[in-house]
């Protein structure tokens, strides 16, 4: 049961709200002002918290300023309730981090609604999303899905592009976020040798894009289409104000940026000292992983050997007599050309 928290001088507010509370199911807890509000809250750690702004001793700004500098209640979703309309004080309240502010009179649906969308996108944004195009994408579409970001990619224009044409280009400033809805796009830098080293492999329901959107700066690889694809063009400016008008969403962003970077650095990391059997391995579990998103029986891997080299970061001739080991120690068996992992447990957890 979700427990919330009423904090408000008037009597019967307090306890007509705490009332409604409980019976949509709540567990409702109540403060008569913001002082005893704070240390119930710090105490207590509720799922929500709905609090008046004019009380005596601490008023509703001061409840939500030392509520936000606590580690413990920093992202607890903040609902501000008062009589007063005047625009600066709306501004203020969510300049300071709330989450809605409802006015009163209000009627019960429409604290009802409110608090129901303020826990669902704390559930969201407190979810666990892997620092990927994948995770991303998740967040995306459960944020979209709930209604708390309106970008979803069914409401944009669509492009096709045929195999072997570029998506960007590297050092090009990036216009749109896609989104991959049928297809495959691989993107990959060039060394001062020439060589060809893959930075990402994206399938269908991928977001490609995001990070030079929300760094703003050009593109550092290059994109070019695998297998026939169909994106969704979602304008930069769309993309940007949908994140970074709610500034808990904008932090899960940038959150996800920093553990994505990290992510890459340990994998370059992983090219330069790992053994080159490590490195296949890893990059064949990665790419089923990309390429096999039902988590079902791995199927073949439908990637050239020659782009699973450049995402190891080897020679197409030493990948295939690696491949043929695997092959021999029944990790993988090839048929037709393709590649299916057949241990991805052993290949996982391959020591040497």
């Amino acid at each position: 049961m979700r427990r919330l928290l009423v904090i408000d001088d008037h009597d019967d507010i307090r306890e007509n709200i705490a009332e409604i509370l409980t019976l949509a199911g709540y567990e409702a807890m109540t403060a008569p002002n913001g002082k005893r509000g704070v240390e119930t809250a710090l105490q207590e750690k509720p799922d929500l918290v709905i609090c008046d702004i004019m009380m005596p001793e601490l008023d509703g700004y001061g409840v939500l300023h030392l509520l936000r500098k606590n580690a413990a209640t920093e992202n607890t979703p903040f609902i501000f309730l008062t009589a007063r309309t005047e625009r600066g004080d709306f501004r203020k309240g969510m300049e300071m981090g709330a989450d809605d502010y409802i006015t009163k009179p209000f009627d019960d649906i429409e604290l009802l609604n409110a608090i129901e969308i303020r826990l669902k996108k704390y559930d969201i944004l407190q979810g666990g999303y892997a620092a990927d195009e994948k995770g991303v994408g998740n967040l995306l579409n459960d944020l979209n899905s709930s209604g708390l970001l309106n970008i979803d990619p069914t409401l944009y224009e669509l492009e096709e592009i045929p195999k072997k044409l570029s998506l960007y280009l590297e050092g090009r400033r990036p216009k749109f976020l896609y989104y991959l809805k049928k297809g495959k796009i691989k993107a990959f830098r060039v060394h001062e040798d020439g060589k060809e080293y893959i930075t990402n492999l994206y399938t269908a329901g991928d977001f490609i894009g995001y990070l030079p959107l929300l760094e703003d700066r050009s593109y550092e690889d290059t994109a070019v289409v695998l297998e026939d694809a169909e994106l969704a063009l979602i304008p930069r400016d769309e993309f940007l104000s949908a994140v970074y008008n709610d500034i808990h969403i904008a932090t899960k962003f940038i959150r996800l940026i920093a553990q994505n970077v990290k992510e890459k650095e340990e994998r370059l990391l992983s090219l330069a000292y790992g053994s080159l059997r490590k490195r296949v391995a890893a990059a064949l579990v990665d790419i089923n992983a990309k390429f096999n998103k039902s988590g079902a029986t791995p199927a073949g891997l439908d990637i050239s050997r020659e782009d699973i080299a450049q995402y190891v970061g080897t020679a197409t001739e030493s990948l295939i007599r690696t491949l043929s080991d695997f092959k021999a120690e029944k990790l993988v068996e090839i048929k037709e050309g393709k590649i299916r992992i057949t241990d991805l447990a052993k290949l996982k957890n391959l020591l040497y």
